[in-house]
């Protein structure tokens, strides 16, 4: 079956096109990721990182595919994107104005919120552009080397132009993605950051075992253990309630329709990786203003907001629990699906159409997402402490594994679609060519 999948990817151009448009952006942003910003010594930045690499400065350069490491011009990555959707979203829970703009205008109000989205990106990257630039003026590498060639302001302008411009980059390489390629461009980006850290990964880990630093025995355990969090997140991600439903029987004419059983699915994890890739973004705003910053308060929550400390982990968790039904709220509306069932002459056994349906349908739906919710925190929380325990490389983390397998996962669905569409486009028109030869 998946060879003759393969076999016609070269029958469908409209495919082969998107996934051509989908590569091609992704080498793009992979050979921005190594182009650095002017002024900055990449050598002795790379020493600084390589001694900060279980640190909150290594989950940052996860999330940025590498490019903090040597600042490069996508060095911010998209995360100033994701922290600004997160800021419209919220206001528009709050706001009137922009849930009328989203609900009522339709295409032309989602329009209008994206572009506001696209203005809290550039105010957030300049801000933190600013931070980074002054912090990295204050950065000496573990030989005391200073990671700036030539400090000033002249230094700091720079910086913040060359970030911006790169974060703005960024965002519209994913936005392109999404249209003409396949998947979500955003979730694509990060995806490539991570898995563009594997190989550098693996080659630690065996330059460790060499060094006596890790025993074969705890990197057999981290085998295991990776394979088992694979193997469950799989599982999950796959998981679902079905809701059943009845479809009466009606008479239109002299035909009888309906009379069917089918199911509403209800998937257990419907929020997907946004949960936790909004949970990092929060997290690491204030913590990473700390790490630039001169003030010791500041530099004080960044301590306390390190990927290993009890109290991230406790927020990481209830940010994650928050964004699970808050996300689900926003994708899904029982009211809408209760409505819908409705209007088709549908209703759930036992339960009334209408307002029973819809408030049947929410209590489920707040089980199920709470059961979600609790199943991406562990699988985020428990690789990390376990990586804080080991000391081994910080891309072995749960969070990077249950975003490289849900969007793998929603990369090949999307694929399978569009060969299933094509398979019924060509059955539909042999059906055309066999009622015209009658």
């Amino acid at each position: 079956m998946a060879l003759a999948g393969v076999e016609n990817l070269a029958k469908l151009p409209e495919l082969k096109k998107k996934l051509f448009w989908t590569f091609l952006l992704l080498a793009v942003y992979r050979i921005g990721i190594h182009v650095p910003t002017p002024g900055v010594d990449t050598a002795a930045l790379q020493d600084f990182f390589d001694s900060m690499s279980n640190t909150l400065f290594g989950l940052f350069d996860m999330f940025s595919g590498g490019g903090l490491r040597n600042l490069s011009i996508f060095a911010l990555g998209i995360m100033p994107y994701i922290s600004a959707s997160i800021i419209i979203q919220l206001l528009t829970v709050v706001s009137p104005e922009l849930k009328r703009m989203q609900k009522e205008e339709g295409a032309a109000g989602r329009k209008k919120i994206t572009q506001y989205t696209r203005y809290g990106t550039v105010l957030i990257t300049v801000v933190q552009g600013f931070a980074i630039a002054i912090g990295l003026e204050s950065m000496t590498s573990p030989g005391g080397a200073s990671v700036v060639l030539f400090p000033g302001w002249g230094f700091r302008l720079v910086t913040i132009i060359t970030l911006t411009a790169g974060t703005v980059f960024i965002m519209w390489i994913g936005e392109q993605m999404t249209e003409r390629g396949i998947g979500n461009g955003i979730s694509m980006i990060i995806f490539a950051g991570i898995v563009a850290g594997l190989p550098s990964a693996v080659t630690n880990t065996i330059r460790l075992m060499s060094a006596g630093e890790l025993t074969l025995f705890i990197v057999l355990l981290l085998i295991a253990v990776m394979a088992g969090v694979l193997a469950f997140i799989v599982y999950m991600e796959r998981a679902q309630r079905r809701v059943p439903i009845q479809y009466a029987k009606r008479m239109v004419g002299r035909k009888m329709y309906g009379g069917q059983s089918t199911h509403l699915p209800l998937r257990v994890n419907t929020a997907g990786v946004i949960p936790p890739i909004f949970a990092s973004s929060i997290l690491m705003f204030p913590a990473t203003l700390g790490q630039f910053s001169q003030y010791e308060w500041l530099s004080n929550l960044s301590a306390w907001l390190a990927p290993s400390t009890i109290l991230y982990n406790i927020l990481f968790v209830g940010l994650v629990i928050f964004f699970c039904f808050f996300y689900t709220a926003i994708i899904f509306d029982p009211a809408d699906i209760a409505e819908n069932i409705k209007k088709q002459g549908g209703f759930i056994p036992g339960i009334r159409p209408g307002q029973k349906t819809r408030e049947y349908i929410d209590k489920v739906l707040a089980r199920i997402t709470l059961w979600g919710s609790l199943y991406i925190a562990v699988i985020c929380v428990l690789p990390m402490m376990l990586i804080s325990k080991v000391g081994v490389p910080f891309y072995f983390g749960g969070t990077s594994l249950l975003i490289v397998v849900g969007v793998s996962m929603d990369f090949m669905s999307q694929i399978e679609s569009h060969l299933i569409s094509r398979q019924y486009e060509g059955l539909m028109g042999k059906g055309q060519k066999i009622k015209g030869r009658r």
